[in-house]
């Protein structure tokens, strides 16, 4: 009853106007988007902040004495505090902007194994990841001779955190590890791993890219030490994304890149890097897509993440209510703790036509293997259909799906 209560907090109708996109046809059908998981649509107010400052405020950002600049500056620096109070971190020097999770992986995973790891030393990931959270790993794995563990999933989709304790061992150096998964919508207990984690001195990245549009994030109570995630997925712009880390374990941490910005001092015999954070911030950022980002994290906050959270979840529960009652469905991720993200298939149709058909239906959803081969090849499937729902997301939507899967499903 009170999820009930909440979802109800605010008018979809009212918010579905904030996104023009949704009022469209395609193939002469009504626009229903369940893509959200690779990427949200944008509402106005957003478009609109980023027009604003190119239009008046268009300048490269510190160091600048005039006055173009100076707000600029000021714009920029508002939206890591915004960050900063949006995942509740320490400081704003602990909020490093990136072009998304999948370069802040990549920026931990170089400079951490550059710095603290060793050939034979050990990164634990799971079976469940996103290619951003492996090939990192993988890369490294190669030029360096670390080594890549992965946690296994049960059937229904979640952890099996029973044995963690054998696959943390003394050659482990670092977790990174999903905090939602993009193909299953498993919500993983991230404290717990942190937990055990942190009882061996061990750090913790977590890979928010599924969870930060979708429920409240809170560093600090969570107790990572690194975390991501990506402005595109959470209403904002494009290439924007943020890195929080832990300032004792970003000081520590060679730069990533070189370049402007990021240095304190250059001469031939020596350079001396920026503090926190722009030493992980090489060349000029893209500070009308962090604009941007500010202005999506006051939207969410203002429709109230408890509310998204809520609406979102009661979403996904009715989609998979509706969908068992379809002949040959088998539904992928069936954890108990599950949120925004439906994979499926039907019989043997295949996920590429099953997509392609809905696709014709103005049904957009996403089909294939959502960049999780080795959670495929543990599933035993090449791939899926997912549905993934967002903030602007309704009943009728499901319905239209249930009702082009089974038309679809005629067909075969």
């Amino acid at each position: 009853m009170r999820r009930q209560q909440v979802a109800n907090m605010y008018d979809i109708n009212k918010v579905r106007e904030d996104f023009p996109i949704l009022q469209r046809e395609v193939y002469g059908k009504p626009l229903v988007y369940l893509d959200n998981a690779a990427t949200t649509q944008k509402p106005l107010c957003v478009l609109d902040a980023m027009r604003e400052e190119y239009l008046n405020v268009n300048a490269n950002v510190h160091r600048g004495v005039h006055y173009l600049s100076q707000q600029a500056t000021d714009l920029h620096e508002a939206a890591r505090e915004k960050v900063r109070q949006f995942i509740h971190a320490g400081k704003t020097e602990e909020i490093v902007f990136t072009r998304g999770t999948t370069e802040a992986i990549n920026l931990i995973a170089s400079s951490f194994c550059e710095s603290q790891m060793k050939e034979g030393d050990e990164v634990l990931v799971s079976d469940m990841e996103h290619h951003s959270n492996i090939v990192p790993w993988q890369l490294q794995a190669q030029r360096k001779g670390i080594v890549v563990r992965h946690l296994p999933i049960s059937d229904k989709g979640e952890l099996i955190l029973d044995g963690i304790d054998d696959f943390i061992t003394e050659k482990t150096k670092i977790i990174s590890i999903a905090h939602v998964s993009n193909v299953l919508g498993t919500i993983n207990d991230v404290q717990h791993i942190i937990h055990k984690a942190h009882e061996r001195g061990i750090p913790v990245m977590v890979d928010a890219a599924q969870s930060a549009p979708h429920t409240k994030i809170d560093v600090q109570q969570m107790d990572c030490d690194f975390l991501a995630f990506s402005g595109h997925k959470m209403y904002g712009p494009t290439g924007i994304g943020v890195l929080y880390g832990k300032e004792n374990w970003l000081e520590k941490l060679p730069p990533y890149q070189g370049g402007g910005e990021m240095i304190d001092k250059v001469s031939w015999e020596r350079t001396t890097f920026e503090h926190l954070p722009f030493k992980f911030e090489a060349g000029t950022p893209d500070y009308i897509a962090t604009h941007g980002l500010a202005t999506a994290i006051d939207y969410l906050n203002k429709i109230g993440m408890d509310a998204i959270e809520a609406h979102e979840q009661a979403l996904t529960a009715y989609c998979m209510e509706q969908l068992r009652g379809i002949e040959g469905m088998r539904i992928f991720g069936e954890a108990q703790q599950k949120d925004a993200v439906v994979s499926f298939l039907v019989g043997d149709i295949h996920h590429l036509d099953m997509g392609t058909l809905l696709d014709r239906l103005g049904i957009a959803v996403r089909t294939g293997h959502h960049c999780a081969q080795p959670l495929m090849d543990r599933l035993g499937i090449s791939g899926t259909v997912r549905a993934s729902f967002a903030l602007y997301n309704t009943r009728e939507e499901i319905d239209a799906l249930v009702a082009g899967i089974q038309r679809v499903s005629k067909m075969f």
